[in-house]
């Protein structure tokens, strides 16, 4: 029985969430950004500047193969043996890939073996934060008061751009102090190395946050699944692969927005590295209230129609925004990233609580885990895609009806879900229909 005022406790868990999963996905945006600036040179020299990049952008999305299977594993722990210790060890195995990358010698050192094991690190990163979202949300969501799951369950969402804007900052301060050739020797290896301090503050926070109430009361009445990853894919796989693709778009967007665009902008577009740095950062921080606002929202109007509305207005604004990108003018790259942003938003303020919905507590973190990275196989692969298709087109045009492509295919997937804002976690249905309890 959890002590304390009623709404301490979840503002605790929550905030707990927040750090946990802010420091995860700096860890693995920060890889995101060199990836895009100095990979190429570092790891891939011997290749032409364009395909050096896609190589680089290429071993980004093999941490998004990994993340599935980082989903599966924790999330198979996580609704046998619980949600806190799977935060505790997604953070420690995160911190270490993302230090040893920070310590990895390049090509010019060690020839091929550099490449391979950056891309084995880059695995690690990914079944890291595989596990870290399921459990960070769920602690969030199931600790929070029933009519304010949406926005308890919007702060370990908030982690993604507050780790963007760390991650991104700390790559704009070195721009702005370092010279290209320390950056290129040492400059890039600096926010990898220190994040092995933010590692220890997150794990000292984590410790002290109770199990969830909710996965504790479930256990008490029923015999733990044996296999809760195969049996949440047996009794509910329509609702997976449904929530996987309403947030397809939101996911995908995301990474051509803060990787592959940091790239073409500096080398195709003309911007200054430091602007778009600079702008990246400031559209990040815009993210965190329009995050927290859409999630509270979400408690009075309901999940799905933020769903449905960000991507109906993201498939419509797809070829604008890609027009203001590339006029090379900085207030209308902003203005268009600050459109997409809250399209986003819509739909990640939410989207903990929505996922959490759908499922009986003892699948919840594999259902709600392999929804969320499933996604992100084919959204880590959107910087790569957006690469390759300029390559083959020569227009920007390309990617943004990509871009509209999977907005409209996340709209699909949004429609055919249930609303759930008046679910009862502990007594969520079994049926695997997606039927909401209405009040």
């Amino acid at each position: 029985m959890v002590t304390g005022p009623a709404l301490r406790v979840p503002r605790k868990v929550a905030a707990a969430s927040l750090v946990g999963t802010t420091i995860e996905w700096f860890d693995f945006f920060i890889y995101g950004t060199a990836a895009a600036l100095v990979f190429n040179k570092v790891f891939f020299p011997s290749f032409d500047p364009a395909l050096g990049t896609i190589a680089a952008l290429g071993t980004f999305a093999s941490g998004f193969v990994a993340r599935p299977i980082g989903g599966a594993l924790f999330a198979h722990f996580g609704d046998r043996v619980g949600r806190k210790p799977m935060l505790v060890y997604s953070l420690l195995l995160m911190g270490a890939a993302t230090v040893c990358i920070g310590l990895l010698p390049g090509y010019a050192t060690i020839g091929v073996g550099a490449p391979v094991l950056l891309v084995l690190l880059r695995f690690c990163q990914g079944l890291g934060v595989g596990g870290e979202w399921g459990g960070a949300a769920l602690m969030a969501v199931e600790n929070a008061p029933d009519h304010r799951r949406g926005f308890y369950g919007s702060w370990p969402q908030v982690g993604v751009p507050l780790g963007l804007v760390l991650g991104t900052g700390s790559f704009l301060v070195l721009d702005l102090t370092v010279s290209e050739s320390a950056f290129l020797a040492w400059g890039w290896r600096i926010p990898f190395l220190a994040s092995a301090l933010l590692i220890a503050v997150g794990m000292w926070i984590r410790l002290t946050v109770a199990e969830s109430p909710v996965f504790t009361a479930d256990a008490e009445r029923r015999e733990a699944s044996r296999l809760p990853v195969l049996e949440v894919l047996r009794e509910h796989p329509r609702i997976i692969f449904l929530a996987a693709g309403s947030f397809l778009a939101t996911n995908a967007t995301f990474y051509v927005s803060s990787v592959w665009l940091v790239s073409y902008a500096t080398t195709e577009l003309g911007y200054e590295r430091s602007t778009i740095l600079g702008a990246n950062t400031f559209l990040s921080a815009s993210d965190i209230p329009m995050i927290l606002l859409l999630g509270l929202l979400s408690d009075r109007v309901g999940r799905r129609p933020l769903f449905l509305v960000g991507m109906a207005v993201l498939a419509i604004t797809a070829v604008p925004y890609f027009l203001l990108v590339g006029s090379g003018n900085i207030g209308l790259f902003i203005l268009g990233g600050l459109v997409v942003q809250a399209c986003r938003s819509a739909v990640y303020g939410p989207q903990s609580a929505y996922f959490a919905e759908q499922f009986p507590t003892h699948l919840r973190y594999s259902g709600a885990s392999l929804a969320y990275q499933l996604a992100s196989i084919l959204g880590g692969v959107a910087p790569a895609v957006c690469g390759l298709l300029v390559l083959w087109t020569g227009s920007l045009m390309s990617v943004a009806a990509y871009v509209a492509a999977m907005a409209l295919v996340s709209l699909a997937c949004s429609w055919a879900m249930t609303e759930t804002l008046r679910r009862d976690l502990v007594s969520v249905p079994d049926d695997g229909a997606g039927a909401a309890v209405r009040s």
